[in-house]
């Protein structure tokens, strides 16, 4: 398991496409007012190196330990979003319209997905200000499954998609 510090450095890959502006604290405050929760420290601080876009293929993936649609031992990280309102990108603060279209439970944030699949905030059961856990949303199959206690967690376990596929050392 990596040390968040590690994650974070490298957490995204060379490529900007995808980034929104660089994250401020307006636009910060901005996206907790849109969406009526407060965001975790941990998010704000992978943000601010940069604010969305792909995920290096050395954290793409989260393990599971049980079958998703998606595999059978972990989801996709493959991007996140960022905070911004650059038209081309879907942003966190899209989350309202996309909850709604998807039929997805709120209060969440929406960090990655394409509608059939989310990774999220979770907010449900520690309320809008507190620290939110990170949920998997399959909207076809109507299933969620909890990934982690809240998002630092969540981040200490990511893990390359490649070695989880394939078993190898250093997959979780």
């Amino acid at each position: 398991m990596a040390h968040f510090d590690e994650v974070r450095k490298t957490f995204w890959d060379r490529d900007p496409h995808g980034a929104q502006p660089p994250l401020t604290d307006a636009i910060v405050r901005e996206a907790e007012d849109l969406l009526g929760v407060r965001l975790p420290s941990s998010l704000l601080e992978i943000l601010r190196v940069r604010n969305g876009g792909g995920v290096a293929s050395r954290w793409n993936a989260f393990p599971t330990g049980v079958p998703t649609s998606w595999s059978a031992d972990h989801v996709p990280l493959d991007e996140m979003m960022g905070i911004g309102r650059l038209e081309s990108r879907t942003s966190l603060l899209d989350t309202p319209y996309l909850v709604e279209e998807w039929g997805l439970p709120s209060p969440l944030v929406l960090l990655s997905g394409d509608g059939h699949c989310w990774i999220a905030l979770d907010y449900r059961l520690r309320g809008r200000h507190a620290e939110p856990s990170v949920t998997w949303f399959e909207t076809d199959l109507e299933t969620e499954l909890a990934l982690a206690p809240d998002f630092t967690a969540f981040v200490e376990r990511l893990t390359c998609a490649e070695e989880a596929d394939s078993g190898t050392p250093g997959a979780t």
